[in-house]
């Protein structure tokens, strides 16, 4: 069988996780349609009889702004330099543009085996297909380029055979009941972040971690969570909170039920929020928030 690593990699927004997503089968990595959803390399494991694919999910490519973003900007180039396969999405609705051309040369002259997804195909003119391939084509692109749609389940089985042709021949990475490395508190935190990211504008959901503090299996078999929202400014917390308490409880119990969801079970939510005045500018506050530097 063919069995190998594939890197998720392309802009902020581009659709990686939602593909990842549609293409395991389950909900792997949290989505939103704002810049900075996905912080962490997180595993997504696809296996069929002939083939695994183990998606590696990777946080978009997005300027430099402060230390958290650096982090994930050298996770996602690590990351491209340690797998078999380099998939890389593009916002087919956003057009093409000089860099995102450039961007695709660059992790092209890795030397590794490279797909391009063209995805959100449901949201564009057709007519720009083709348009967007000739373009690609005439700048020296010779990745094949699939136009896929994560949402209408467009051309994903396709892309699945590409990029498992592309595999080195080799036994399983994983048992066949995983569908990823992250811990269910891991998913939890993203869960509730991926609520927040949801519910409130501008800059607020950016500057917010989420810190499971209790995550407890009862006997009744229903979970005991406690976990801390973070933000960055002390009215950063008063607009967290709402007035009296509503948009929290709001956001708490939009998150609840998505929990309830992943887990199976009756969820008991506890959330407070904390101010860290700066934490994505602070090395020792990142670490302990878990965004330690990935080797």
């Amino acid at each position: 069988m063919r069995s190998g690593t594939v890197a998720v990699i392309g802009r902020a927004n581009a659709g990686k996780s939602t593909l990842v997503n549609v293409m395991v089968g389950e909900k792997v990595a949290i989505v939103s349609p704002k810049p900075q959803t996905t912080r962490d390399r997180i595993m997504g494991v696809l296996t069929r009889e002939e083939h695994q694919i183990v998606f590696v999910d990777t946080p978009g490519i997005y300027r430099h702004r402060n230390e958290l973003t650096d982090r994930m900007m050298r996770a996602t180039e690590n990351t491209s330099k340690e797998v078999d396969v380099i998939l890389f999405v593009h916002d087919g609705h956003a057009g093409v543009s000089e860099e995102d051309i450039s961007l695709m040369k660059k992790y092209a002259a890795l030397g590794l085996p490279m797909l391009i997804a063209y995805t959100k195909t449901d949201i564009m003119p057709k007519e720009n297909i083709p348009r967007d391939a000739k373009i690609l084509y005439e700048a020296g692109i010779e990745t094949d380029v699939i136009p896929v749609s994560a949402r209408k389940g467009r051309n994903i089985a396709l892309l699945e055979r590409e990029i498992a042709a592309l595999l080195p021949e080799g036994d399983k990475l994983f048992p066949d009941d995983v569908v990823s490395d992250r811990s269910e508190k891991f998913m939890i935190s993203e869960l509730m972040r991926e609520k927040i990211l949801l519910k409130y504008e501008k800059e607020i959901p950016h500057g917010v971690a989420v810190v499971v503090n209790t995550f407890e299996k009862r006997e009744n078999g229903a979970y005991a969570i406690d976990l801390d929202i973070v933000c960055e400014k002390r009215n950063h917390k008063a607009i967290l909170i709402g007035k009296q308490g509503k948009a929290l409880k709001e956001v708490a119990s939009f998150a609840r039920q998505d929990m309830e969801k992943f887990l199976g079970a009756k969820v008991f939510l506890t959330v407070y929020v904390k101010v860290r005045e700066d934490w994505r500018d602070r090395a020792g506050l990142l670490k302990e928030l878990g965004y330690g530097e990935t080797e």
